[in-house]
């Protein structure tokens, strides 16, 4: 059986005309190799498998080729090119500086450079991952770097330029290599697929030139791992089987839930992903992107700019033709805070379910959108018929996940009175466990949500302090604020500001950290919405420094005299 040959190697490109996304740097060189305005130094940078060591290689071989074609590319025929083809080539030397990136390497290195070429015109060191060099390294390097033979010339290649020292960058030519696009990533597949007798669907290779975020490299690989898996048959959905890929159609059968406003449709799809096994932040974030490419197919001229295959587009140009601007700029938003929120989320599936609810009612008045404009992200009431699809949900929120107070009676507003705003937990700031038992009641909703209104309700001293201690005995996790709200009490400055004193800046930072918590309880729990605290640090504890051996001793000659004569009679010195 032949040996195989992964597709990275075996369609490696051999010319400059065969390097695939990188046209700008690659003829920068041809035209450099015409007018031979050679640099005797030259730094290749950019992300992994976009064509560096490639084009250092095609670029060794070339101005040493015998017998440059037309167009200024190696003639692989001379005696020069066929030795470099079979590898055993002395005018160009390839050394790994993540492995030889001592002092030592690079001495050994610039011995060699003193020997000129047998055949060709110039002697080639390239040197891959050349940040990995220690710093002794490169600083030895300096100088035959700077002022080498004018037979060498030395090519330097890392996926990190920022580690190189500025030294060394100051005496190289540096050529940034950018990220291939997923139009050139498809059309090569599309070659290798034709070269290898693989059939193979577009969309499935522009997921696969998606996955490989850039890298020609990358794309290769996982295009040889799904050959394998379909047996040459390359399908969309083998691809995102083998690749674990969210399907577009779930982004789909999600906006249509959407756009129709159903809530317990939007819950079940959330349900089935997440039983795939996928990451809440990879679904939100995936979300976000997805209304993202249906604002960019709303008009012809943009939707250019989304790359996927013939098919998909022509979906999302369809889809897109079903939303309005408002609603997808609405959208996005919405679930743009639920990306940035969800690491801190302590219930991350409820915080996607809320998201979800949010968006579903964005359909409901879409003339309100510019009222609405200035109540951001606020959640609307559920209503009766919501609540009923709610129930029919698998899994239903707990009492432990969702904390209520007791529900008030919303009533219809006049048409000429403002519609109140309204407010979710998630703007509470209160950690689900931090509550009072007494502040939990079972409830089979996904949602909860307060009417809110205009508290100011009078209280004492007594009902601060004993609601400051309630919040204060309920709280689990956070054990520290715990024993500093046990320790120190509140007491009252006016109607509504009070002041806790504390001894130190650590208990301070501790009140500070969770104050909007602390305040959104106790305005709620005493009803009173301009409840505010002072928290100050006590004058009278004072901070005492170690003493020294001779403030020690002194003190004790305060005490018994007889110390200091001891001391002089026998001529001791503190140590």
């Amino acid at each position: 059986m032949d040996n195989y040959i992964v597709s990275a190697r075996k369609y490696r490109p051999v010319t400059f005309r065969s390097v695939v996304g990188q046209e700008a740097l690659t003829t920068t060189l041809k035209n450099a190799i015409a007018g031979n305005k050679l640099a005797h130094a030259y730094l290749f940078c950019g992300p992994r498998g976009v064509g560096k060591t490639t084009c250092a290689r095609i670029f060794a071989k070339t101005i040493n080729c015998l017998n440059l074609t037309p167009e200024h590319e190696a003639c692989n025929q001379c005696e020069s090119c066929v030795a470099f083809d079979e590898q055993r080539s002395y005018n160009i030397h390839e050394l790994d500086a993540a492995s030889n990136n001592s002092v030592d390497d690079i001495r050994t290195l610039i011995d060699q450079v003193r020997i000129p070429p047998q055949i060709g015109k110039y002697k080639v060191y390239i040197i891959d991952e050349v940040h990995m060099l220690s710093t002794a390294a490169f600083n030895s390097f300096l100088k035959t770097l700077e002022e080498p033979p004018a037979h060498a010339i030395f090519i330097l290649a890392t996926t990190e330029k920022h580690k190189i020292i500025p030294t060394i960058l100051s005496r190289c030519q540096v050529y940034d290599f950018n990220r291939i696009s997923i139009s050139d990533i498809v059309n090569h597949l599309k070659y290798v697929a034709q070269e290898e007798n693989v059939v193979a669907e577009p969309e499935a290779l522009n997921i696969i030139a998606q996955k490989a975020d850039g890298g020609m490299r990358d794309a290769l690989s996982i295009f040889d791992q799904t050959v394998s898996y379909t047996a040459g048959n390359v399908t969309y959905q083998s691809v995102i089987d083998n690749l674990n890929v969210l399907d577009f159609e779930y982004y789909f059968k999600l906006t249509d839930a959407i756009l129709a406003g159903s809530v317990v449709n939007s819950l079940l799809i959330l349900n089935d992903i997440l039983n795939r096994g996928f990451e809440g932040q990879y679904i939100i974030s995936g979300i976000t992107s997805h209304f993202r490419d249906l604002l960019v197919c709303k008009d012809p001229v943009t939707a250019k700019l989304f790359e996927v295959g013939a098919s998909i587009r022509d979906r999302y140009i369809a889809t897109a033709k079903q939303c309005s601007n408002d609603f997808l700029y609405k959208a996005i938003e919405i679930a743009n805070d639920c990306d940035l929120n969800y690491r801190l989320s302590k219930n991350k599936r409820l915080l996607l379910e809320l998201t979800l609810i949010k968006l579903c009612q964005l359909t409901e008045k879409p003339a309100d959108f510019k009222d609405q404009a200035e109540k951001k992200n606020e959640l609307k009431p559920v209503t009766p018929s919501q609540k009923t699809e709610l129930k029919a949900i698998a899994e239903p929120v707990t009492p432990q996940n969702i904390v209520s107070e007791p529900k008030p009676e919303i009533k219809p507003a006049p048409q000429s009175e403002k519609k109140p705003p309204v407010k979710s937990i998630a703007g509470l700031g209160v950690s689900l466990s931090s509550l009072s038992k007494d502040d939990k009641e079972k409830t089979a909703d996904n949602a909860v949500v307060i009417e809110s209104k205009q508290n100011n309700e009078l209280f004492t001293e007594q009902q601060l302090q004993t609601a400051w201690q309630t919040f204060a005995e309920n709280l689990i996790e956070e054990k520290l604020l715990k024993n500093t709200m046990m320790l120190y009490r509140p007491k009252m400055l006016g109607n509504t500001v009070f002041e806790v004193e504390v001894n130190t800046e650590i208990n301070k930072n501790y009140l500070d950290d969770h104050g909007n918590a602390i305040l959104s309880y106790l305005r709620e729990r005493l009803q009173n919405d301009d409840i505010t605290m002072a928290i100050k640090i006590s004058e009278a504890i004072t901070v005492k420094k170690p003493l020294t051996s001779r403030e020690i001793f002194d003190d004790m000659v305060q005490k018994n005299p007889s110390l200091q004569k001891l001391s002089d009679e026998f001529d001791l010195e503190l140590s």
